[in-house]
């Protein structure tokens, strides 16, 4: 083994791995703009016996690109018929998938993430439906901490420790505390290979309105080319306090889909 590859497993040992990643269930939370998650067993034990007595059971799963913890792909949003980079969103389409800014376009992220925990920052526990998380309170959070060009930076709101309620997570009726388009430029400007949130969608929803706008989307995927990485675990990871770590993120190959399931890992050195 080489010397190099001694060091990276010497450095490795000790470290704690955060999985960010939610569970896929049938009838896991989800944005009810996307097809469901279905799962179930395809054969079962028993259904096919071997002559010498083994047997094996298989699985089918259907699922929406952007259903459980997924990344956005830049061809996901569009903004006056152009996609990012001026790119017109329906030649892209054509064919019934994308030939330009796919998720298969998106390389495999392994470096620095950085955790914004925006409701400690704040001294609560976590945001109310409905509530803006302002670049005032991003900049609060973010403390000495320096975000660098090209790390992923996660936003915490708190909102997924409603994750196991279901339908109150979804924020139907409430709202959905986000980022809002001012917070959105405000984490453009640092310029993050990608950003991410503990919530369905990367936004503020206001009370009562659903997914009627998406500005943040337009800022970070159509206007700055940033991708965006969604229903994010985010609550041991603030527990610990870590506020930078190595960060995994290795979205599924899906040659021109506008975003695939992906489990980030989040390794906080010892």
């Amino acid at each position: 083994m080489s010397a190099d590859a001694t060091a990276l497993i010497a450095a490795a040992q000790g470290a704690t791995v955060f999985d960010l990643s939610r569970p896929y269930t049938t009838g896991m939370p989800q944005s009810p703009n996307h097809p469901a998650f279905r799962h179930g067993l395809d054969r079962r034990h028993g259904d096919r016996v071997r002559t010498d007595g083994g047997s094996a059971a298989a699985d089918i799963i259907t699922t929406g690109c952007h259903v459980g913890t997924h990344v956005d792909a830049l061809a996901h949003v569009s903004h006056d018929g152009c996609l990012h980079g001026g790119v017109d969103a329906t030649e892209a389409q054509l064919g019934g998938r994308f030939d330009q800014l796919g998720i298969d376009a998106m390389d495999p992220y392994v470096g620095r993430g950085v955790l914004l925990d925006v409701p400690a920052a704040a001294g609560v526990d976590r945001f109310d439906g409905g509530f803006e998380i302002t670049s005032d309170l991003l900049e609060q959070a973010k403390g000495d901490t320096e975000i660098q060009p090209g790390d992923v930076v996660l936003v915490r709101s708190g909102w997924g420790q409603l994750w196991e309620q279901g339908d109150p997570y979804l924020g139907g009726e409430t709202g959905v505390p986000g980022v809002g388009e001012a917070g959105a430029h405000w984490l453009a400007a640092h310029r993050p290979a990608a950003v991410g949130a503990d919530t369905i969608a990367f936004e503020r929803i206001a009370p009562g309105k659903g997914h009627a706008t998406l500005p943040a989307h337009r800022v970070l995927l159509v206007e700055e080319g940033i991708n965006i990485i969604e229903t994010l675990d985010l609550e041991a990871l603030a527990a610990s306090g870590a506020g930078e770590f190595l960060l995994v993120v290795a979205p599924l190959k899906i040659v021109g889909a506008t975003g695939a399931p992906v489990r980030p890992l989040a390794v906080v050195s010892p």
